[in-house]
């Protein structure tokens, strides 16, 4: 082999490890910086969840209710439940299959949100309060579309997600908040629904991602040396 054709290798070898070098590279820096990002969001939620309820948002706040930087906070309803039959929306939860009771209720503002009031093993719920209520409980987005491979049925009155507009609009409630509540276990009644049950978990694995982007990186700039030591020993002298 020529010394020639030895040097031309060598100049392919580079440009195409250098091909998957930079996008590995790149890949694990964007990995560190959604570690960053998620660890913040992480810290945010958390603070919102131990903090002190505040007043559900009203109409003016509604065009911010959207994405996770909105989810869990810990908020107080004041009104009263509707006189509507409640959606009753499959669900799994530690205490096993079941449904969440979602009913709406009219704050004090005038304006209607839909509260999941929580868990019941059968479809049988136990009606809410009559009088006005003051309770608490979290915020969350609403779930359109449906659950795993199922998608809500208005028309049989078979809800696999919390799909806010949905359920409003199969209740004929008009306008409603663009978000549920997830009533806590304070605001439970005696018997059930069962609050409290919101699991808050965002999955975190973006270290693990950034580090095998950076090993693999590594291991194409070493399989590079590797060759091109190779290549060299190969030449004529």
């Amino acid at each position: 082999m020529t010394p020639r054709a030895t040097s031309a290798r060598s100049v392919i070898a580079g440009l195409v490890a250098l091909l998957l070098i930079a996008p590995l590279l790149g890949l694990g820096t964007w990995q560190v910086k959604r570690l960053a990002w998620k660890r913040d969001l992480i810290a945010q939620v958390d603070a919102r969840v131990h903090a002190a309820p505040v007043a559900v948002p009203g109409p003016t706040a509604w065009p911010e209710i959207d994405g996770p930087r909105a989810q869990y906070r810990r908020v107080r309803l004041t009104g009263r439940f509707l006189p509507v039959p409640p959606a009753l929306v499959q669900a799994a939860t530690v205490h096993g299959a079941g449904w969440w009771v979602m009913a709406p209720l009219r704050t004090g503002q005038g304006f209607v949100v839909l509260a999941n009031r929580g868990f019941v093993p059968t479809r049988a719920a136990a009606p809410p309060p009559l009088g006005p209520v003051i309770l608490t409980g979290l915020l969350r987005v609403a779930e359109p579309g449906g659950g795993f491979l199922r998608s809500n049925d208005p028309a049989r009155d078979a809800w696999y997600s919390r799909d806010v507009a949905a359920i409003a609009a199969a209740r004929r409630l008009g306008v409603v908040a663009p978000y549920f509540v997830d009533l806590d276990a304070a605001s439970s009644p005696p018997g059930g629904p069962i609050g409290g049950l919101t699991i808050i978990a965002f999955p975190n694995n973006h270290l693990v991602y950034a580090i095998t982007w950076y090993v693999l990186a590594m291991m194409v700039a070493g399989a590079l040396v590797i060759f091109l030591r190779a290549d060299r020993r190969a030449a004529p002298q």
